[in-house]
């Protein structure tokens, strides 16, 4: 039987220092994650922002419906086109521009929902202010939705230095306005950024071009953006604002159990009604003004 061979001397020591040096290399890890995303966070909140202008408004209606024009999956020009609008939000709001950190959520085609967030003191019950970016087939899309686009684009850019009590997300979906594109199923994405949130207030935001005073409609009663209104617009059924259809973004969020309000400045398009006219941005202006208001009284007091 061979001897024992002697332990060596610094197995005891490894031992130790091993578990020490994986518990100290861990609180490290951690500590220099933390350290970045407070860096990130810092750099998140390091925007510029600019007041709602109408000479930039008429700028931005003008490349929207002028020199971007049709926007959907229609035809290859459209499809194009769309992703050309895609790119121009990015490019507005983006660190480039404004400085927002542009959220891409893919969509069921190849348009993403796009998404950019003011952080508030808290996180919870958040302001949702979503809008579409893609027109009617074989239109331009002023009205539904150049304008809303541009207002809720306006908006985000205007509060970009806002340090509001909650945070407020800004949506951009790229299917709406076009029945034979997937609706269903960019909503349906929306839908679950919404409620996964919780939300206080959700402003569906399209057509406003035509006053500057909002409507605000909702088929929930209660609320809470109906209550804010006050010198900023009035409340309007839905039977008067939606004619009798259920196809507007506040609407198909509310029967996926979203209570979302329609902020706008008239009822929907019909179907035979032309979309085609370049908007007076002197009107986007004043409305957008006056979303910019909303939001902020929104986004201030406790639920």
């Amino acid at each position: 039987m061979s001897p024992e061979k002697p332990r060596r001397r610094w197995t005891p020591v490894l031992l130790v220092v091993i578990p020490v040096w994986l518990i100290v290399s861990a609180t490290v890890g951690i500590w220099l994650l933390f350290r970045h995303e407070k860096k990130e966070a810092e750099k998140e909140q390091a925007r510029f922002a600019q007041s709602v202008s109408t000479p930039l408004l008429a700028d931005d209606l003008k490349k929207i419906v002028t020199v971007i024009g049709e926007r959907n999956p229609s035809s290859a020009e459209a499809s194009a086109n769309l992703s050309r609008m895609a790119s121009m939000i990015e490019g507005l709001l983006g660190p480039s521009n404004t400085g927002f950190t542009v959220k891409k959520h893919r969509g069921p085609a190849a348009w993403p929902v796009l998404q950019v967030t003011i952080r508030g003191t808290s996180e919870k019950d958040p302001v949702w202010v979503v809008t579409s970016y893609d027109s009617r087939p074989g239109s331009r899309g002023a009205e539904a939705n150049a304008t809303g686009l541009a207002a809720t684009s306006a908006a985000a850019q205007a509060m970009a230095s806002d340090k509001p009590a909650r945070s407020i997300h800004f949506a951009f979906v790229p299917h709406l306005n076009d029945p034979e594109s997937p609706v269903l199923e960019s909503t349906t994405i929306l839908r679950d950024l919404i409620r996964g949130a919780s939300p206080s207030s959700v402003l569906a935001v399209d057509a406003m071009g035509h006053d500057e005073s909002l409507w605000l409609t909702s088929r929930d009663v209660n609320a809470l953006p109906l209550s804010k209104v006050e010198g900023l617009g009035k409340v309007v059924g839905a039977e008067v604002a939606c004619l009798g259809e259920d196809s507007d973004l506040a609407s198909i969020l509310f029967e996926m159990d979203v209570p979302a309000v329609r902020v706008a400045t008239r009822a929907m398009l019909t179907p035979e009604e032309p979309d085609d006219r370049e908007p007076f941005a002197p009107t986007v202006s004043g409305s957008t003004g006056r979303l910019v208001e909303l939001i902020r009284r929104l986004a201030v007091e406790k639920k």
